[in-house]
């Protein structure tokens, strides 16, 4: 965890001085090692948060880089996980709880998100089960 932690905190320090490509680097390795310890982190709820937060600052890092598709892609990419995390039966209880709990956050992103840049492909056929533009069909997701 700790050495999440160290590597985030230069992350956003690159981004601060608009190091952009240092940064996103860096978030990178982040979201690798998130990833990789998501099972493995003591305590769940940090272990969520580690992915989130290492997705949403890519998310943040693309839209500052005017790459709004980019940043979509990693906003749906952790909640897509989160739900899958939620329901599936190898994981803790625990890791599933804190999943659920911590895609509430990664769905009003993504909510927040459509309303600022507007829909993209993947945040429709997510949210709205939108194969192609025009479609619409209920959203029978968590939330």
């Amino acid at each position: 965890m700790q050495h999440w932690k160290r590597t985030i905190e230069m992350a956003n320090a690159c981004f601060a001085r608009g190091e952009l490509v240092d940064a996103r680097e860096l978030y990178l390795q982040a979201l690798a090692l998130a990833q990789v310890l998501f099972e493995r982190w003591a305590d769940v709820d940090e272990a969520v948060a580690a992915c989130v937060i290492s997705h949403h600052n890519l998310a943040d890092l693309h839209l500052r880089l005017m790459q709004p598709e980019e940043s979509a892609e990693y906003l749906c990419a952790i909640h897509q996980r989160l739900l899958q995390a939620a329901q599936d039966p190898r994981l803790t209880p625990a890791l599933r709880e804190a999943a659920l709990r911590h895609s509430s956050k990664t769905y009003a992103e993504l909510l927040a998100f459509i309303s600022e840049h507007g829909e993209y492909p993947r945040t429709s056929r997510l949210l709205f089960g939108q194969e192609q533009r025009g479609q619409t069909a209920p959203h029978h997701g968590v939330h």
